[in-house]
């Protein structure tokens, strides 16, 4: 009988009662700045003698130059070229776009209901410290987050589970099951997937409904606005 009323208030309180964590990814989900990443990466090939697209370009946000530069670099480019790659980018990004990069609608909100709630909230970025800190401000979640990655935390970025393992283990305390990561990619449900986490999707990095579910995501929904509006169910 202890387990039936247990069981049934559960179902009561809503989906969400039974989460004690969010991971969260930052670009595409928190703030609206796949188009600023998209236009560096665009202008670094091409200081590097490279051509993309700024389309094709917007389709690698999300995963980390670990992953895709070898497709567009030979192996000796890359030994020579590498770091000097990712430091121009950033320091493009930084010094030309950042100021460009807006939140989007009700992402303090929804993480101050969660922190209301109890529930810990972790970033989960490949991005370097500094920009995590910056996305941050953007955002206006200071002093609401319990944890967050960088690319120290990880060897490979998305769709490698590396980030997501790294956020785990600030985690240490709280199962798998009881943890949702929020994210915007194929990368983000991927990685989520390969460590068997739930993800939630949202359409606000540009990717379709379909293709989010496809890849893993067991919802998907317009925008965080949308999840902080429905997050009694989720």
């Amino acid at each position: 009988m202890l387990f039936y009323k247990t069981e049934l208030f559960l179902q009561i309180q809503g989906g969400n009662s039974l989460i004690n964590a969010f991971i969260f990814d930052i670009d595409g989900t928190l703030i609206d700045s796949v188009e600023a990443h998209a236009k560096t990466w665009v202008k670094t090939f091409n200081v590097f003698g490279k051509k993309i697209e700024l389309a094709e370009a917007k389709k690698l946000i999300g995963m980390g130059g670990d992953q895709f530069l070898s497709s567009y670099f030979s192996k000796d480019d890359l030994e020579k070229n590498e770091e000097k790659i990712e430091k121009y980018r950033s320091d493009l990004l930084m010094k030309e776009y950042l100021q460009q990069i807006k939140p989007f609608p009700k992402v303090r909100e929804l993480f101050k209901k969660i922190k209301g709630g109890g529930k810990k909230i972790v970033l989960a970025s490949s991005a370097r410290k500094e920009e995590v800190e910056a996305y941050k401000k953007i955002a206006a979640i200071e002093g609401l987050i319990d944890e967050e990655t960088s690319t120290d935390d990880a060897e490979e970025s998305k769709p490698e589970p590396d980030i997501f393992q790294a956020a785990l283990q600030k985690l240490k305390k709280i199962e798998k099951n009881h943890i949702v990561v929020i994210g915007d990619t194929p990368y983000d449900a991927i990685a989520a997937k390969k460590v068997d986490l739930k993800i939630i999707g949202v359409l606000t990095g540009g990717w379709t409904r379909e293709k989010l579910l496809q890849t893993g995501c067991s919802k998907v929904y317009r925008d965080i606005a949308e999840i902080y509006e429905n997050y009694e169910s989720l």
